[in-house]
């Protein structure tokens, strides 16, 4: 029968390999990344035109950029770099999942290749940021025509849609509630299902926590304007799609919260419980949501704050709220009416926080 240390052996060489094969992936992104920034600028201050004889934009820049070639090189350039990583110093990849030695660590990052392609790497990700983002700053400074008839209309408001801007704000404040009350049942549940302490036991349940934890990212990742616009070709315009937006978008976030506080828990209480053996909806019952109530209660408030502050923009795609009646006077340029509505909602976004901010405080 084989010893305990030849059955950890082959394990301790698989997490080897796959620590190897993460640092890879990170220095080939990283690699490539850099190339493609790097030929993005030389083609936008080389002056290349296209067909018309006009300077190319940064689309267009973008769409001639050679990414096959330059993946190719990123790759290799990362395997070099790993392979021969005890002369050159350890790659920002090695560092990031397997760290670097002790000597290395001590030296100052302008004497490593990894500081300066660090420094390097921020530089072109703003210069390239700078172009591709289109940055104008003459525009911006000399231009205020616009900008004085806006500050004008926060000056000088307009009752004309004090009325019906108030009603809607009453809407905003619900849609954003509703969305949260929805979101907390589903969330609660999920939660146990995303933390990892509780999910470790069996290859299943292991299953189940990544699963969990990739849809509820996947699902926070696309923006409550986004599933807004689903929701309004489902169910038509209205508030409700607003609530159903905010929802879905409230569920992954507070579904993240919840589990990353299951997972800070204080294993004491867990592990006495289950020595009682206790079945695993007790253990959860008797020695995790006690520890958990007073921050779940915090987070969700704080959820609710946030709901209110988006609820303002889900009513710009017909979500509802008071965003719906914004844009249109956004659009035909009412500015005195627009600041009307600007001022009724930074009046509201401001009570939400002082009265969410106390309330989080008494619960903590």
């Amino acid at each position: 029968m084989p010893r305990g240390d030849e059955l950890s052996a082959p394990r301790t060489h698989w997490a080897k390999n796959v620590a190897r094969l993460k640092a890879l992936t990170v220095d080939a992104i990283l690699l490539t990344t850099a190339g493609i920034m790097v030929e993005f600028l030389l083609m936008a201050f080389s002056g290349v035109r296209g067909p018309t004889g006009m300077l190319l934009t940064a689309e267009e820049i973008l769409d001639r950029i050679h990414y096959p070639w330059l993946i190719m090189s990123g790759v290799i350039l990362a395997f070099l770099w790993n392979l021969f990583y005890g002369w050159i110093g350890a790659s920002p990849g090695r560092a990031l999942v397997r760290g670097v030695g002790e000597r290395e660590a001590a030296l100052p990052w302008s004497h490593t290749l990894r500081g300066w392609f660090t420094v390097l790497f921020i530089e072109l990700t703003f210069f390239t940021g700078w172009l591709i983002t289109e940055v104008d700053l003459p525009t911006f400074l000399t231009k205020f025509s616009k900008a004085s008839d806006i500050v004008r209309g926060l000056f000088h408001p307009s009752a004309t849609v004090l009325h019906q801007g108030i009603l809607l704000l009453v809407q905003t404040v619900f849609l954003a509630f509703m969305a949260t009350a929805f979101a907390i049942p589903v969330a609660f549940a999920l939660s146990f299902l995303a933390a990892r302490n509780l999910t470790r036991g069996s290859a299943l349940t292991r299953a189940v926590y990544t699963l969990t934890r990739t849809g509820m990212n996947f699902t926070r990742a696309v923006e409550p304007l986004v599933w807004a616009l689903i929701f309004i070709s489902w169910v038509g315009i209205g508030p409700f799609a607003g609530v159903l937006a905010l929802w879905v978008h409230s569920v992954a976030a507070l579904t993240k919260l919840y589990s990353e506080q299951i997972e800070s828990i204080d294993p004491g209480p867990v592990e006495a419980i289950t020595a009682t053996g206790a079945s695993t909806l007790q253990v959860i019952r008797y020695g995790v949501v006690p520890q958990v109530i007073p921050p779940f209660l915090s987070f969700t408030i704080y959820r609710w704050d946030i709901n209110v502050r988006m609820s303002t923009i889900i009513g710009f795609v017909g979500g509802g709220g008071i965003g719906y009646i914004l844009k249109p006077r956004v659009d035909l340029g009412e500015w005195g009416e627009v600041g009307t509505l600007v001022l009724l909602i930074a009046i509201t976004v401001w009570l939400m926080d002082i009265v969410s901010a106390r309330i989080r405080e008494k619960i903590v």
